[in-house]
């Protein structure tokens, strides 16, 4: 899986203005159920489709972008959490245990 480092609210507004899907990734460094849930939702790389951007959000350095997104999206900060954007909106979400590649593939139009 090739994974776009998210570092910026700028990239924010380019995935919020984007017709094509995208996830984003939120993970802990420090945290290993988080690294746990990486490493599995990696692995299940081979269900994503062609063309879904896949952003990775570093929570450690730069907690203020995931705050942006809980704002704009209205939806609770969590880790590890995956979030699936298509045209704007946040149409899936998942945090710890239960995020799973098949879930989110599953919700993709």
């Amino acid at each position: 899986m090739d994974w776009i480092a998210l570092d910026s609210t700028d990239q924010l507004e380019q995935i919020k203005a984007s017709n094509t899907p995208s996830i984003i990734f939120k993970h802990s460094t420090r945290c290993p159920v988080s690294s746990m849930v990486k490493r599995n939702f990696q692995l299940e790389a081979p269900l994503l489709p062609e063309g879904v951007a896949v952003y990775y959000l570093d929570l450690i350095k730069h907690r203020e972008i995931s705050n942006h997104i809980a704002e704009h999206w209205n939806i609770r900060h969590e880790s590890p959490q995956v979030l699936l954007i298509q045209n704007g909106q946040c149409v899936y979400n998942a945090s710890h245990s239960d995020i799973e590649m098949a879930d989110v593939v599953n919700n993709i139009v």
